[in-house]
C-alpha cells in the first residue's frame, strides 16, 4: 500500500524512500478510510487516507486533502480507541488465564503479542507499578498509549488488559482507573502485620486481646472448633493460628473493602481486582489464605485473583529458590482454596521461574494470573549486549555504580563483588552476563538509574529501534519458554 505514496511521504518529511517502512498487519479500512502504521526515519506514524469521521478527528500533518501523517500522541490514541475498540483494554474475570507483561521501555508489546497468537491466555500488555513508573519517568497514560499503538501495529484483535500493578494509595488507584486501566493489583503490604510470625503465643494473645470484643467474638464463632473441607483436605484453626491471622491480615481487610467499594465499584468500566498479600516476610499459610478469603466474603468483596506469599524466594529475574517439594505442596493447597472461592491464583515475580512452572500450570488447571516484568527489560539488555557492546559496557558500569541504591527497591540475593570485571571480557562474551544470577539481577534492578541518564536512554532506544525485529524474536523465544512450561495453551 505504501509504495504508491512513498515519494509523497519522502518529500514531505525529507526522508529517503528506503527510510520508510510499513507494518502490513496494522492496515485497516473503515468505510472509505484507510489507516496504516509506518516508520519513517526511525519514528512511527499513522498514515491516514480518506475523508470520514475517524480520518477527520485524527491530528496530523496534511500531505494532501485526503492524506495525512498522524503522530502517535495521547490524543490520537484516545480517538483510535473509539473507532477501533480492540485497541483499548478489557477485563477478563475469574475464569480466563491471564499473563502480565510489564514493559519498562514501552517498545516490547509487539513481541509480547506474537507470543499469544495461538493461545487462549489473555495478555495484560500494560502492567506497571507506581515504583516502575517513577523509575522510568513514565505515566499510566503513556504506558497505555504505547500499548494501544502496538496493538494497532500488530493488528491484534483478541483482547488485552491493563494493570495498575502493586498500588498502595487510593489516589494512584483512581489515577489508573481514570486512565482506563481494567485491572487493579492492590498491594496490602503496608496494612499487613509484620513480625507476627516471630512472636510467642503469649505475645500474640496479648496483642490479639487489644482487638475489639465484637470482632474477636465474631471470628472465634466463625473459625474455631470447625473444620473446613476443601478438595479433600480439612483445615482447622487453633486459637493461636486464628489470633495470628487476625493480627497479620485483620487491618488489611478494612483497606481492601475501602478500595473495593469506593474505587472499583464506582469505576465507569469493568475492572479485575487482584489482591496482593505477597509483599511481606509472612509466608501465607493455608489457614491464612482461608481467613482472608472468608473475611472478604463476609464483607461482600469480590476479587478476581489473589497472590499469596509462597514458601521460598521468588526473586527478580532468576529461577525459584527453595524446597520445590514443599512449594508443590503449598501451591496445591493455595490453588485449591482459590478454586473453592472461585477466583484465580496469582503468581508474582513469575518471570524465569522455570523449574516450578509445570507445577503452577498443573495445580491451577490453567485458571491463574502470572506476572512478569523485568525479564523483558533483560531481553532488551541482551539485544544491546549483542548489537552494541560499547553501550552495554556503559550500562553495566552505571548499574555497578547504583546497585546498592537499587537494592532499596528490590529484594535480591545478588552480590556485585561476584560479577566478573568488564575489562576481562571480549565483546562476544558480554551476553554471558545476562545468564548468571549476580550480573543478571544487577542489570535487572538498576534500570531506573540507567534510564535517568539522558544520553544512555537515547542510545538505548536508538539501538533497540534499529534492532526491532531481533528484540521481538528474543521476546518470543523467552516468553514462549514460560508459556511452554506452564502448558496451559490449549
Amino acid at each position: 500500500m505504501i509504495e504508491q505514496y512513498r515519494n509523497i511521504i519522502s518529500s514531505a518529511l525529507s526522508a529517503a524512500p528506503e527510510q520508510i517502512q510499513e507494518y502490513p498487519s496494522s492496515y485497516v479500512q473503515i468505510e472509505k478510510d484507510q489507516f496504516l502504521l509506518c516508520k519513517i526515519s526511525g519514528s512511527k506514524w499513522i498514515l491516514a487516507m480518506g475523508c470520514g469521521t475517524f480520518f477527520s478527528q485524527l491530528e496530523g500533518n496534511s500531505l494532501s486533502p485526503e492524506m495525512k501523517l498522524c503522530p502517535l500522541s495521547h490524543e490520537n490514541r484516545l480517538i483510535m480507541n473509539k473507532h477501533l475498540p480492540h485497541t483499548a483494554p478489557s477485563s477478563f474475570g475469574r475464569q480466563t488465564a491471564t499473563f502480565g507483561l510489564g514493559d519498562r521501555l514501552g517498545i516490547a508489546t509487539p513481541g509480547h503479542i506474537r507470543c499469544f497468537s495461538d493461545t487462549n491466555i489473555k495478555p495484560i500488555l500494560a502492567q506497571q507499578s507506581k515504583r516502575e513508573l517513577d523509575l522510568t519517568q513514565r505515566s499510566y497514560s503513556q504506558v497505555l498509549d504505547d500499548v494501544s499503538f502496538a496493538v494497532f501495529q500488530e493488528g491484534y484483535r483478541e483482547g488485552f488488559g491493563a494493570d495498575g500493578d502493586h498500588l498502595k494509595k487510593l489516589e494512584d488507584i483512581q489515577d489508573a482507573l481514570d486512565c482506563g486501566y481494567t485491572m487493579i493489583t492492590l498491594d496490602c503490604s503496608e496494612k499487613i502485620g509484620h513480625g507476627i510470625e516471630s512472636l510467642s503465643d503469649d505475645e500474640v494473645f496479648d496483642a490479639y486481646q487489644k482487638r475489639s470484643h465484637e470482632y474477636r467474638a465474631r471470628i472465634e464463632e466463625t473459625y474455631l472448633s470447625k473444620g473446613f473441607l476443601i478438595s479433600g483436605e480439612e483445615y482447622t484453626f487453633t486459637k493461636s493460628e486464628l489470633a495470628r491471622c487476625a493480627l497479620i491480615y485483620g487491618d488489611s481487610i478494612g483497606f481492601i473493602k475501602e478500595v473495593y467499594f469506593n474505587c472499583l465499584k464506582k469505576a465507569k468500566h469493568p475492572v479485575d481486582f487482584e489482591l496482593s498479600i505477597d509483599e511481606t516476610e509472612s509466608i501465607t499459610t493455608p489457614c491464612g489464605h482461608l481467613f482472608v478469603a472468608m473475611e472478604l466474603e463476609h464483607e461482600k468483596v469480590e476479587i478476581t485473583s489473589l497472590a499469596p506469599r509462597f514458601i521460598g524466594d521468588f526473586q527478580k529475574g532468576i529461577d525459584y529458590i527453595g524446597d520445590r517439594d514443599q512449594f508443590e505442596i503449598q501451591l496445591r493447597q493455595h490453588a485449591s482454596i482459590a478454586d473453592y472461592f472461585g477466583y484465580k491464583l496469582s503468581i508474582h515475580s513469575g518471570s524465569d521461574k522455570f523449574s516450578v512452572f509445570p507445577f503452577i500450570g498443573m495445580y491451577t488447571g490453567g485458571r491463574l494470573h502470572l506476572k512478569t516484568s523485568g525479564t523483558s527489560w533483560l531481553e532488551a539488555v541482551s539485544v544491546i549486549a549483542e548489537r552494541n557492546p560499547l553501550l552495554y559496557r556503559k550500562m553495566h558500569q552505571k548499574a555497578l555504580e547504583h546497585f546498592e541504591e537499587a537494592r532499596s527497591y528490590y529484594k535480591v540475593s545478588a552480590d556485585s563483588s561476584k560479577v566478573e570485571e568488564l575489562k576481562s571480557k571480549e565483546d562476544s562474551e558480554l551476553i554471558d552476563y545476562l545468564k548468571k544470577t549476580d550480573s543478571r539481577q544487577l542489570l535487572h534492578i538498576t534500570y531506573g538509574f540507567i534510564l535517568e541518564d539522558k544520553i544512555l536512554r537515547r542510545e538505548i532506544y536508538q539501538t533497540l529501534n534499529e534492532n526491532e525485529d531481533h528484540y521481538y524474536a528474543r521476546l518470543i523465544s523467552h516468553i514462549g519458554r514460560h508459556l511452554d512450561l506452564l502448558d496451559i495453551t490449549d
